[in-house]
């Protein structure tokens, strides 16, 4: 069973941030696991440990702050092999995490198997950008609760 160092509680952080957020039942290293080899990555700490917490957060207003392993596996699988995607738009050197609620995708950079920084970016589902959004997942759940950030 793989450890987790953890520098910060995320139910306890996410709760500053956002009080009546819904948590769930953390991953398991299993599930983790197969999300890594699924994509040939390895998850960087700060996604590691909070999904390890909670599978998952759900904000307030119904949306969902960071998608479960299952959820994750399933949307990064479709934008990699559905034509319409796979053809046009390359997402390879992708793991979305969370969406906008208007289509647009949170995401962290994958370089040759690893996410090299942390830095997140978002997706515009209508142009195909990619902006980058904030500089950790701690700060963009901070600016996204918090309205600083805006998609």
């Amino acid at each position: 069973m793989q450890s987790c160092k953890r520098d910060i509680m995320w139910r306890e952080y996410i709760q500053t941030l956002e009080p009546g957020a819904t948590f769930f039942s953390g991953a398991t290293p299993s599930e983790l696991s197969t999300l890594e080899a699924t994509f040939g990555l390895v998850l960087p700490e700060e996604l590691r440990s909070l999904l390890t917490e909670s599978n998952g957060v759900r904000g307030t207003s119904g949306l969902r702050l960071i998608w479960a392993v299952e959820e994750m596996t399933k949307r990064n699988m479709e934008m990699r092999t559905a034509p319409s995607f796979r053809d046009n738009f390359p997402f390879d050197h992708l793991l979305f995490f969370a969406d906008a609620g208007n289509g647009d995708q949170f995401a962290l950079g994958i370089i040759q198997g690893a996410i090299k920084r942390p830095a997140i970016s978002v997706w515009n589902h209508e142009d195909d950008s990619r902006t980058w959004v904030a500089p950790t997942l701690k700060r963009y759940l901070e600016w996204w609760v918090s309205g600083k950030l805006t998609i």
